[in-house]
């Protein structure tokens, strides 16, 4: 059992908490029981399972590497304030797409909730694939691991740049907008394959992006009512093309 914080180890897990070690070494950390759960039953490939002293894990997960380290160490590595005793290292995966036919880019989106709340909402409206865009988030910042639930160890989210995948693909592209030529939502009929692109929380797509659309829409709501933030509209828009057409 690991008991102390000066561990290599220990070390080597708690800078996992920064972006530029994560992508040094193709390792991030997932917290709690249920995305650990969600990360061993997947086809990730789990690099060490940490596990607090008196914790008892199932029979299944005894066959992973396992790392038991003590109270102190789990709070030393742990990015919540309340520890649940389970964690784990997780190799970042590498995906191999194929033709996806619906696809999500994400343009500039920094807050994390609202990514991970995106990326649930993609999982659950039958997204194939979501392309995070430069400037947008890092996949494995511990908050949008969090606000995911477990969703992205279930489908591709790959970090590219979008005018390269825009280029290799022959799709019907929307972006969502508020000019003249937006159309609401509930006139669109999406063909087959298309990709959607969401844009900053303040800056909404960049133009260069929209220039690439097929169309652009929006959300037709009630005047009074604030607009609606990017992870909510995810939601509404993904809902439409999924089922009201």
């Amino acid at each position: 059992m690991i008991e102390s914080k000066q561990n290599q180890r220990v070390k080597a897990w708690k800078k996992l908490s920064q972006k530029k070690h994560r992508d040094r070494e193709g390792l991030f950390l997932v917290e709690g029981w249920h995305l650990v759960e969600e990360a061993v039953k997947s086809d990730w490939t789990i690099d060490t399972l940490i596990v607090e002293d008196g914790v008892e894990v199932t029979d299944e997960w005894s066959t992973l590497p396992l790392e038991f380290v003590s109270s102190p160490v789990m709070k030393e590595i742990s990015q919540t304030e309340t520890p649940q005793g389970i964690a784990a290292v997780v190799r970042q995966k590498e995906w191999e797409l194929n033709q996806p036919k619906r696809m999500l880019m994400l343009d500039q989106i920094q807050d994390p909730g609202n990514v991970g709340t995106i990326i649930r909402s993609g999982l659950a409206f039958g997204v194939e694939a979501i392309i995070l865009g430069k400037g947008t988030v890092d996949l494995y910042n511990e908050k949008v691991v969090r606000a995911t639930q477990g969703a992205l160890f279930h489908f591709p989210v790959i970090q590219s740049d979008l005018f390269e995948w825009l280029n290799k693909r022959d799709i019907v592209v929307y972006g969502t907008a508020l000019d003249e030529q937006a159309k609401a939502l509930p006139e669109i009929e999406p063909p087959e394959a298309f990709a959607i692109i969401l844009g900053n929380e303040g800056m909404g797509v960049q133009p260069s992006l929209l220039e690439r659309c097929n169309e652009t829409i929006y959300i037709p709501q009630e005047t009074k009512a604030e607009s609606l933030n990017v992870g909510i509209a995810a939601s509404v828009i993904l809902y439409h093309f999924r089922y009201v057409t």
